[in-house]
C-alpha cells in the first residue's frame, strides 16, 4: 500500500522543535534591550489578530502572573477607524503579526508610537514593515510557512512571549532552565502523539464542539478552537472556563465534544477537573489535553501534554492539538493546507 503523503501542515509541524530552538537563540540575547525599552513604563499592551491574538493572550497572562506587570489588548479599530488619541506614554505596545505586513497591525503600531508608546514588533519576517518601524523587533525563526494554518509561526510567537515575560520579570533566571527544555518537549509531543487518533475519532463524531481553558492556557484553548473551525470547518466555540460556566454550558448536551486544555499544575487545575466531570454528566464527550492524572481520569479521551511548568506549558501544549486538527481534517476529507476561503495574509477590511 502506498503511504499517504505528508501534508504541508504536517511537515511544518515537524519543523517546530528546531524553530523553537532557533528562536530562543535569536531572542534571548535581546532581553536586556527589552528591559531598557520598558524602563519607566507601567504596562504592556498587545495588538494582534487571529492566531497572533491568541499568542498575545498568553503573553498578557505571563506578564501579569510572572513578571507582575499589567497587560492588556489593544483594539486596532480604535487606531484604524476611530482614530482616537490616547496617552500611551506609560506603555510598551507589542504588535504581533506572522507576516509583519498586516496593514491593520502596522497602522496600529504607528498610531501607538504617535500616542507616546514604546513599540515592539513580533514577526517572522525580518525587514517587514512591522519590524522596520518598531523600536525593537523580535523576529521569530520559524522559516517560511506555506500551509495557511499557522503552526510553527504560532509556536515561535509563544516563544517570543516567553522571552518578553522573562525579560520584564527582571534579572531572575528562574525559568531559564525550563525554557531551554521547550524544544525537546515539543519534539517529544510530536513523536508520542498519544491519544491523538482517539481524539480525532471523538471530534469527527460530534455535531458541535466547545473548547475551554483558563489562565495561562486560555490562549491555547482559543487557538485550538480557531484551528478546528478554520481547518476542519466544524461548528466550534472557544470559551474561557469562566465564560463557559456563565451560561453557554447550558447548550452542552449529547453529541457535543468538549475539548479542555490544562497545565500539569497550577491553581486552575482543580477547576478544570471539576468542569470535565460536569460536562460529562451533561452528555458531552470530553477530550482533555494536558493536565495531570486526575484530569486524565475525568476525561473520556486524554491526550498527554508537556512536562513543563504552568508558565511555559502553552509553548508545547499546542502541539498535540495541532496533530489532532491535522488528523481530523484528513479524516473529514479536507485539505488542511488550504482551508476554504482563507489566505496567509488576511486583510481585516477587504477593499
Amino acid at each position: 500500500m502506498t503511504p499517504t503523503p505528508l501534508t504541508q501542515m504536517a511537515r511544518e509541524m515537524a519543523e517546530q522543535p528546531e524553530a523553537a530552538r532557533a528562536t530562543l537563540t535569536a531572542l534571548l540575547p535581546l532581553r536586556p534591550r527589552l528591559r531598557e525599552l520598558a524602563t519607566g513604563r507601567r504596562r504592556v499592551l498587545f495588538a494582534a489578530r487571529g492566531s497572533s491574538d491568541n499568542a498575545a493572550i498568553y503573553g498578557r497572562y505571563l506578564l501579569e502572573t510572572w513578571a507582575g506587570i499589567s497587560g492588556g489588548l489593544v483594539s486596532p479599530s480604535v487606531a484604524t477607524h476611530y482614530r482616537s488619541r490616547l496617552d500611551l506614554s506609560d506603555a510598551v505596545v507589542v504588535s504581533v503579526s506572522q507576516s509583519g505586513a498586516t496593514d491593520e497591525i502596522v497602522t496600529t503600531q504607528a498610531w501607538a508610537r504617535d500616542c507616546g508608546a514604546a513599540t515592539v514588533a513580533v514577526t517572522n519576517v525580518e525587514g517587514s514593515p512591522l519590524a522596520a518601524q518598531a523600536d525593537l523587533a523580535l523576529v521569530t525563526q520559524a522559516g517560511p510557512e506555506l500551509a495557511v494554518p499557522a503552526t510553527k509561526t504560532y509556536l515561535t510567537q509563544l516563544v517570543a512571549m516567553a522571552v518578553l515575560g522573562t525579560a520584564l520579570a527582571g534579572e531572575s533566571d528562574a525559568l531559564d532552565a525550563e525554557l531551554a527544555r521547550v524544544p525537546d518537549e515539543v519534539a517529544r509531543m510530536l513523536a508520542a502523539a498519544t491519544g491523538v487518533e482517539d481524539a480525532v475519532t471523538a471530534l469527527a463524531a460530534a455535531t458541535y464542539a466547545v473548547v475551554s481553558g483558563r489562565g495561562l492556557m486560555l490562549g491555547t484553548a482559543l487557538e485550538i478552537a480557531l484551528k478546528l473551525e478554520e481547518t476542519c470547518l466544524r461548528p466550534v466555540r472557544g470559551y474561557s472556563y469562566a465564560d463557559l460556566r456563565h451560561g453557554p454550558i447550558s447548550v452542552v448536551t449529547e453529541g457535543t465534544a468538549a475539548v479542555l486544555v490544562a497545565a500539569p499544575g497550577g491553581p486552575l487545575l482543580d477547576a478544570l477537573v471539576e468542569l470535565a466531570d460536569d460536562l460529562t454528566t451533561r452528555g458531552a464527550r470530553v477530550v482533555g489535553i494536558g493536565g495531570d492524572a486526575r484530569f486524565a481520569a475525568a476525561c473520556a479521551v486524554h491526550v498527554p501534554g508537556p512536562d513543563l511548568p504552568e508558565q511555559l506549558a502553552p509553548l508545547a501544549a499546542i502541539v498535540p492539538a495541532q496533530l489532532v486538527v491535522e488528523g481530523l481534517a484528513r479524516r473529514l476529507g479536507l485539505d488542511p493546507d488550504n482551508p476554504r476561503g482563507l489566505a496567509k495574509v488576511t486583510a481585516t477590511d477587504p477593499r
